[in-house]
């Protein structure tokens, strides 16, 4: 029986645990016609929480209603790609006709590329293409736009983007049909949260503050657990609910821990030839998640900080499981409480650590701390 878990980056898992509500959110922004809320959203949350998947799911939810989907990663020139993706043989693009025989990104490279171009003829560009292709659509029905990672994304890429939406969506008010008639055009975007606070601050993208926001967090256990019973039965093998217990407590709700947890649990009791996962199949499937999840989040969490900020995990991951005094961290990292109360913040912004209560810090991440302690 294949395994129904899937660990991997970005792939699809058997239950989108615990997200129905961003799915309800999209689904209503839909369905409600021009200038619902759903169809301006910003999905937040660290690295493994989930963001790509939902944005394939959404995509998924949005092609199921009719609705184009144009998917991006952010990266310098993504209003080009955005552009290129929508063009089609034949489309009149600023008086060039795209023929099958042109290469369309050669074209576009050559209007929106060069350093000549300002940000308002990308914007007018892309808002040409999205308009020509909104026209030939049926009555209702639109584009919607993913974009993964956008903390990544230029500012000039984002000020055409916003530049875009505001007037797509003015060029359809101005048809004379119903809201439920008109041409829609959605935008989804997912990023980190920590870069991505610097973005709305900008006065030019003040549309991503208007936006439906939903920051992923951790899976509460009830619905880990509810969820393990129903994908291993599914799957073809017997889960009891305490074992199913267990295995929540395991994952820690973080979500790349559940899927890790589930596929190796369920690899231990294919080993023994059981059709039953057992409580030594969730133990052992932890201990085997752990060394994958240390090396995809642990690992380039930590190496990804500044000396400064591993000295002051290391000091914080001292008092786990316990929270870690502030007033004490200054003094086991020898440094000054001004130096504290610095990289107290910053790693909070990072969303490394959190406030566990007055003067108190703990890790954010599950795992940080056993794995920080484990480099002694």
């Amino acid at each position: 029986m294949p395994n129904p878990f899937k660990p991997t980056a970005g792939k699809m898992p058997p239950i989108l645990i615990g997200r129905q509500s961003i799915i309800d959110d999209f689904k209503e922004g839909l369905e409600n016609g021009a200038g619902a809320p759903g169809r301006l959203m910003l999905i937040t949350g660290q690295r493994r929480y989930g963001k790509t998947v939902m944005l394939t799911e959404l995509g998924r939810v949005a092609k199921a209603a009719g609705w184009e989907v144009i998917s991006e990663t952010a990266s310098e020139g993504m209003c080009d790609r955005l552009a290129s993706a929508l063009v089609r043989p034949g489309m009149k693009l600023r008086g060039v006709n795209v023929q099958p025989s042109i290469g369309v990104p050669g074209i576009l490279n050559a209007s929106l590329g060069g350093a000549s171009f300002s940000v308002d003829q990308i914007a007018l560009t892309l808002r040409e293409v999205v308009n020509q292709r909104l026209a030939k659509m049926p009555r209702g029905k639109g584009i919607v736009f993913t974009i993964d990672e956008a903390q990544a994304a230029s500012m000039a890429d984002m000020v055409a983007l916003a530049t875009t939406i505001q007037h797509v969506i003015r060029d359809e008010d101005m048809r004379d049909v119903s809201d439920s008639d008109k041409h829609g055009v959605a935008f989804v975007f997912a990023a980190l949260p920590s870069l991505m606070d610097e973005l709305l601050h900008e006065r030019v993208l003040t549309f991503l503050r208007r936006s439906v926001q939903h920051d992923l967090g951790l899976v509460a256990y009830p619905d880990v657990r509810s969820a393990y019973i129903e994908v291993v039965r599914e799957g073809g093998l017997a889960i009891d609910f305490e074992v199913a217990e267990l295995a929540a407590e395991a994952s820690d709700g973080y979500p790349y821990m559940i899927q890790l947890v589930g596929y190796y649990m369920w690899r231990a009791a294919e080993v023994r030839g059981s059709k039953e996962i057992e409580e030594a199949d969730v133990i052992q499937g932890k201990k085997d998640a752990l060394v994958l999840f240390d090396d995809a989040v642990c690992v380039p969490l930590f190496d990804g900080l500044t000396a400064a900020q591993k000295l002051f995990v290391k000091a914080v991951a001292k008092e786990v499981p316990q929270p870690a005094k502030v007033s004490e961290i200054a003094s086991r990292a020898h440094r000054s409480a001004s130096w504290v109360s610095k990289y107290r913040a910053s790693l909070i912004k990072e969303r490394v650590v959190e406030s566990a209560g007055y003067g108190l810090v703990w890790l954010s991440a599950p795992h940080l701390a056993e794995y920080v302690q484990s480099l002694r």
